[in-house]
């Protein structure tokens, strides 16, 4: 059986890990993002259409773009498969790294919990294991931030949604204006909690070890007595 030490590192690993899986989770079924840009052409001057989008549902909000108050919810991935491909590629890449990171972090909590109760080898269902997912984790969540906001920012595939869902001809988007929403966030207290997962490993290996090496230490000879002759 572990110590109550090691016991109790790998359950406060394990819970970290699982708070962070819980956060991760509400963040995939919130908003990520918010586009607006200005609309111009027939019919409108001083018009605005603003995209909100989660990772599987979104909203276009239109005003003057080129009638007045229209909204019209949208299944991300049917209307993203209607333009060009780059957005939908980058698109499908983050959701896939998000449930890889989910993966990642059940595994780590199933190998946290096997840790407390019992003292398996050194290997992967050992500390190493938790290190590789956790650390897996958050290495792909902070990919997922990088792709996601060049995908938002760079691409055209705001103002390539507008016509495509709305079916509008004749009008000219500009202006584009960004900003990330909830979900996007969450994922940054997800990648904090997996290394803090890591962190709590690290310092009971550490501890242990050091102790392991003051009790392999030998004890220091009693001075011996010279005789001259």
């Amino acid at each position: 059986m572990p110590s109550g030490t090691k016991s109790l590192h790998f359950l406060l690993s394990a819970l970290l890990t699982a708070i962070s899986a819980a956060l991760l989770g509400y963040a995939m079924s919130t908003n990520w993002s918010k586009s607006t840009m200005d609309c111009t052409g027939i019919g409108t001057n001083n018009g605005s259409a603003a995209i909100t989008m989660g990772l599987f549902e979104g909203l276009l909000v239109r005003d003057s773009c080129p009638s007045f108050g229209s909204q019209s919810e949208f299944l991300v991935f049917t209307e993203l498969s209607r333009i060009t491909k780059t957005p939908i590629i980058l698109h499908g890449l983050c959701v896939c790294l998000l449930a890889l990171c989910l993966l990642c972090s059940v595994l780590s909590i199933l190998i946290s919990f096997y840790n407390s109760v019992s003292n398996p080898y050194e290997t992967f269902m050992g500390p190493i294991g938790v290190y590789v997912c956790s650390s897996t984790s958050a290495c792909l969540s902070l990919l997922v931030l990088i792709i996601f906001v060049l995908n938002i920012t760079v691409t055209t595939m705001a103002e390539e949604l507008v016509p495509s869902i709305e079916i509008i001809a004749s009008v000219v988007l500009r202006n584009k204006t960004s900003q990330m929403q909830v979900g996007y966030f969450l994922v940054i207290p997800y990648m904090v909690l997996s290394l803090g997962a890591i962190l709590l490993i690290y310092l009971y290996e550490h501890t242990a070890y050091t102790h392991r090496r003051e009790q392999e230490r030998p004890t220091e000879d009693a001075p011996k007595e010279i005789m001259m002759y």
